[in-house]
């Protein structure tokens, strides 16, 4: 049996101390902090992990800059704080960026309010990034010119962070890091029907790949349901005190605007922070910010139009963006946590993005609201103190349970690779070397993947012509990694979906052999579903 299957005959025979229900961000990192914790843990997904809200950020690590504005100063420090840790215990694949904002004539505030609210954030930030600075309208151009600055009085830049790979795949590192711990991770595992029971819960699930239906008992049953925690909950007989309102956020990828390599930050037409975002050899420009009823969610014409016309009225580009130029899109829903009874007619806009971690102790049900990116390890340390509470007895924090490998570590992988003269061999659409692509992405699995092509170079061969992903990598993932579509693939463990159109995935030269090396005999099968059934999501 594969890794997967592993799993889900594993979760029926055992046992658990913990059941994770959402293997988004909140489900994969609180896996990953109880299973470092000695804790018997369990985690399924209906979907692909960080199949959902998780795989539709904007990719940016920040402290909320934007909550300054609603004297949000407690927000800003608490997710300061996380993002000076996150760069600190990733710097592979959370990197310092500038951000270069540009400010209106007869903005609402006066740019000397705004270049002092910068340096407030900055110190409020302890100074962990570069400082920030005022430019003049003319250094704008200077410095990035495909700004328009003809209506703009000045500028700022600033500093945060940002993810070098996409959501999804930092999601991911959370659930291998809980897997390696021995945590039962499987996706495209639903669970169907809760009971509690005397010493705990009856989960009833179901696996979407076999149609196996399955029985898994545990003491605690954690719910990071994202969006869908209110239904969860409801369908498990649970009376919180807090529920979700839904924001929709869509973002566009188009072709790489500007050369900078700075996040564009503007003001659009309704006054809210807009963006324009690197993303390998391509921008990610957006978002909307719509409140909805249901989490499921499309792009509309009017999404589409909103963000087209606020780009193009802040950039002098050769001709206007349009609807043509787009390459992917990415269409989410924000879980946004209120009281439950609270005011319906709430200004959802200034709702804050805090999370909300509510213990139900009789039932032994732990509710996860709301959550970011950036307060992701604030979230698992939290649900670790609450499955303590709840008599699930846990070791103390260790130190490596979210954190990179040491320097050390990497440069005696970086000089072996060197010593096996994959140094220079350069991926066209990030340019890094090999050994530095498969470093930033695995981790210490990189270790085998490299003796595997230094048995046999042929592996070190792009998987599909033109990208950097390695046939060492398709192995890899095949047998670690519980792809079940190609989707899983090229949208969440990489993020080739969001740099090629549809129809050039489909073209690429070995595009169907890939999908023969990870599937086997269902190779062209899974080549028809994604490509001519519409399954790209």
């Amino acid at each position: 049996m594969g890794l997967r299957e592993q799993s889900v005959e594993a979760l029926s025979g055992n046992s658990l101390d913990v059941l994770i229900v959402g293997g988004g961000i909140n489900g994969a990192v609180c896996a990953a902090a109880l299973t470092a914790r000695g804790a018997r843990v369990g985690l399924v997904d209906a979907r692909d992990f960080a199949g959902f809200t998780s795989q539709h950020s904007s990719n940016l690590i920040w402290g909320g800059v934007k909550y300054m504005e609603s004297y949000q100063f407690g927000l800003v420090a608490e997710l300061c704080r996380s993002r000076n840790e996150l760069m600190r215990r990733f710097p592979s694949a959370i990197r310092e960026i500038r951000f270069l904002t540009t400010i209106p004539r007869g903005f609402r505030h006066h740019p000397v309010m705004m270049w002092a609210g910068s340096w407030l954030y900055w110190l409020i930030g302890r100074g962990h990034t570069r400082p920030p600075r005022y430019l003049r309208a003319g250094t704008i151009g200077t410095v990035e010119p495909v700004i328009d600055t003809n209506h703009s009085t000045g500028g700022l830049e600033y500093s945060d962070a940002y993810l070098f790979d996409n959501d999804a795949r930092f999601v991911f590192g959370f659930i291998r890091s809980a897997l390696n711990q021995g945590c039962l991770a499987a996706n495209y595992v639903e669970a169907v029907e809760m009971q509690g029971t005397g010493e705990g819960w009856r989960v009833m699930a179901r696996d979407a790949v076999s149609g196996r239906s399955l029985e898994i008992r545990c003491k605690v049953v954690v719910n990071a349901a994202g969006a869908y925690v209110d239904s969860l909950n409801a369908a498990a007989g649970i009376d919180s005190g807090y529920r979700h309102v839904l924001s929709k956020g869509v973002h566009l990828v188009v072709p790489r605007i500007g050369d900078s390599g700075k996040v564009l930050a503007f003001f659009a037409d309704d006054g809210r922070l807009f963006f324009a975002i690197p993303m390998a050899n391509r921008t990610c420009i957006g978002t909307t910010d719509t409140r909805v009823d249901s989490p499921d969610t499309t792009v509309t014409d009017r999404d589409r139009d909103f963000i087209l016309s606020n780009i193009n009225a802040r950039l002098n580009l050769p001709r206007p963006l349009s609807r043509s130029d787009i390459i992917a899109e990415r269409c989410g829903v924000r879980p946004l946590v209120v009281p439950r009874g609270g005011d319906a007619t709430m200004d959802f806009l200034q709702l804050s993005r805090r999370h909300v971690v509510e213990t139900d102790g009789e039932s032994r049900q732990i509710s996860i609201f709301g959550g970011k990116l950036t307060d992701c390890v604030n979230v698992g340390e939290e649900v670790c103190r609450q499955v303590a509470r709840l008599g699930v007895p846990l070791a103390r924090r260790p130190s490596h349970w979210c954190v990179e490998p040491g320097k050390g570590e990497q440069a005696v992988f970086l000089e072996r690779a060197k010593e096996a003269g994959f140094a220079d061999d350069r991926a066209p659409d990030t340019g890094e070397s090999l050994a530095e692509r498969l470093w930033r992405r695995y981790g210490r699995d990189a270790g085998a993947m490299l003796e595997a092509v230094v048995k046999d170079p042929a592996l070190a061969a792009p998987a599909i012509a033109g990208t950097g992903l390695r046939l060492c990598e398709i192995d890899h993932l095949r047998d670690r990694e519980m792809i079940v579509t190609l989707a899983d693939l090229l949208r969440r463990r990489s993020k080739l979906a969001l740099l090629y159109r549809h129809e050039e995935l489909m073209a690429m030269e070995g595009m169907p052999e890939l999908c023969d090396r990870l599937f086997g005999s269902q190779g062209r099968a899974k080549f028809e579903d994604y490509f001519g059934g519409g399954a790209a999501v």
